[in-house]
């Protein structure tokens, strides 16, 4: 893991909120594997061929990635429009780097961020 937990913490509760309120950032709608409750999380997305990827800092333990593996979908608010997603899946970074444009820049391998999740979009 990439970032440690408690940061992950920290963003949770303070920063995730300004970004959401912000507007600047896509946000993940998606539902919580417990709960049931409906969550916004901001991410750091890129859009690929027929879906988007996800970088995930947190690794793939993080909750809001549990919560999508586990549901199968989630929506994703980018660009002001909202698009359906389906079929997460966690792929390694040779595959991220092969799927992503060539002008996204990627983590350093220093922070250790191996894992992305790639996500289809549903043709609607």
């Amino acid at each position: 893991m990439a970032m440690p937990k408690w940061w992950g913490h920290v963003n949770k509760r303070v920063f995730n909120n300004r970004a959401i309120a912000g507007g600047k950032w896509p946000v993940l709608i998606h539902v919580g594997r417990a709960s049931g409750a409906t969550y916004h999380t901001p991410l750091g997305v890129h859009p690929v061929d027929a879906g988007y990827m996800f970088v995930l800092v947190y690794g793939s333990g993080a909750d809001w990635v549990q919560n999508v593996l586990a549901a199968g979908s989630a929506r994703l608010r980018v660009d002001g429009r909202e698009v359906e997603l389906a079929a997460p899946r966690v792929v390694g970074r040779s595959e991220a780097v092969e799927a992503l444009p060539d002008d996204v820049t990627l983590p350093p391998k220093l922070l250790r961020v191996n894992e992305f999740l790639r996500m289809d979009l549903v043709a609607g």
